[in-house]
């Protein structure tokens, strides 16, 4: 049996664990936190939660939420600037994986210097992080887990893929209670996103045996829990959509991504569209393209989705793929291109950025530019 590695941070799961931010991080040798969260997060009251749990350990900290959906690179830099100034020593990151990703880029640039562009791509980081203390918002983009940052060049229009081992947070305290005041649409968007990183993971070509019960059991899960959520918004259920959340980042983190990301990060960057919207678009589509080269992987995500198999390997992933477009169309989000994309023309162009995106590397069929252009005409 080959050798495997698995990279998770320390995990605190539950209603309440975020009372354990402060202790966490006394812990951690806090003298002075770096607390990133956006101003969506402000709204729902968790920013104040967060300073009273800081209070009561008689921490200090520098705030910032100059994070956008999508985190530009100079958020990233300013930030890097400011915790330099307040002499911060640990980072918590509060929120969906924009502020995660923009601590993340913050934390790096902070201490290894330069600008975060210079570190795009695989292993470039050389010097270790501050440690970092991450509290998701959402079920989940992951970041709280992964080795993943993606931050947004904004003079080349890319969204940046940052991949590191030392980008795995120290310590993730999933609450799932803060899913109580997420808006519907936000809760479907993190969903959806976790529910693509599960089928990507599932299918890559550096899948393990230890990401693939993660990837399954994600998918299991959220397409069982996401309606339930929605309808019920009971903590059993959010908290089931968590934990689901959690082996999908836990799963794609170890095994990366693919062709749906790809072309996801490209959109994301030239259009600035919101990440979790774009996956019921082009996820059915990308997983039609695959299924030559992957059919028993893609079989083993259809039996998930229909409960069972059909007569042949081949017929179960369709049928599964088939009824994943039934329940995307279900919760009622776009599942066409052209309502996300202002003009076909810009295709040509997303197309040609997304074959430099490194999530590639691990789609288990290859793609260029002109494979990704039809399937973006299929979805138009």
């Amino acid at each position: 049996m080959d050798i495997l590695k698995f990279s998770v941070p320390e995990i605190f799961f539950g209603m309440g664990s975020l009372k354990y931010a402060g202790i966490c991080a006394s812990h951690l040798g806090a003298e002075k936190i770096f607390f990133v969260a956006d101003p969506g997060l402000e709204k729902t009251g968790w920013v104040d939660r967060v300073f009273e749990i800081l209070e009561k350990e008689h921490l200090k900290w520098a705030y910032y939420s100059e994070v956008s959906a999508n985190p530009r690179d100079w958020q990233v830099e300013k930030g890097a600037r400011l915790y330099r100034k307040n002499g911060c020593d640990v980072v918590i990151a509060l929120g969906g994986g924009s502020p995660m990703d923009a601590a993340k880029g913050i934390a790096l640039v902070a201490s290894n210097g330069g600008r975060v562009n210079d570190y795009e791509g695989a292993n470039r980081i050389q010097r270790p992080l501050p440690p970092m203390i991450f509290i998701p918002s959402t079920a989940s983009s992951g970041s709280d887990i992964s080795q993943f940052a993606i931050i947004t060049d904004m003079e080349r229009k890319i969204k940046m893929s940052i991949i590191s081992r030392t980008l795995v947070p120290n310590i993730s305290i999933i609450d799932p209670g803060i899913l109580t005041t997420m808006s519907r649409e936000l809760i479907i968007a993190g969903a959806v996103d976790a529910l693509s990183h599960a089928v990507e993971a599932h299918v890559s070509k550096i899948a393990s045996p230890m990401t693939q019960v993660h990837s399954l059991k994600a998918i299991e899960q959220i397409i069982k829990y996401l309606p339930l959520a929605l309808e019920s918004r009971s903590v059993d259920d959010l908290a089931s959509l968590s934990m689901a959340g959690t082996s999908s980042a836990m799963a794609f983190s170890n095994a990366s991504l693919g062709l749906d990301h790809a072309l996801a990060h490209s959109l994301g960057g030239m259009l600035d569209a919101v990440h979790g919207t774009i996956h019921p678009i082009l996820l059915p589509q990308v997983m039609r393209y695959n299924l030559c080269e992957c059919t028993d992987k893609m079989a083993e995500i259809g039996r998930v989705i229909l409960g069972g198999d059909l007569e042949s390997p081949g017929a179960t992933a369709l049928a599964g793929i088939q009824r994943l477009e039934t329940y995307f169309k279900g919760l009622g989000v776009s599942t066409r291109l052209r309502d996300i994309v202002p003009e076909r023309s810009a295709l040509s162009r997303i197309c040609e950025m997304a074959t430099f995106d490194s999530c590639l590397l691990s789609n288990p069929r290859g793609a260029d530019a002109e494979d990704m252009m039809q399937i973006c005409n299929e979805v138009w």
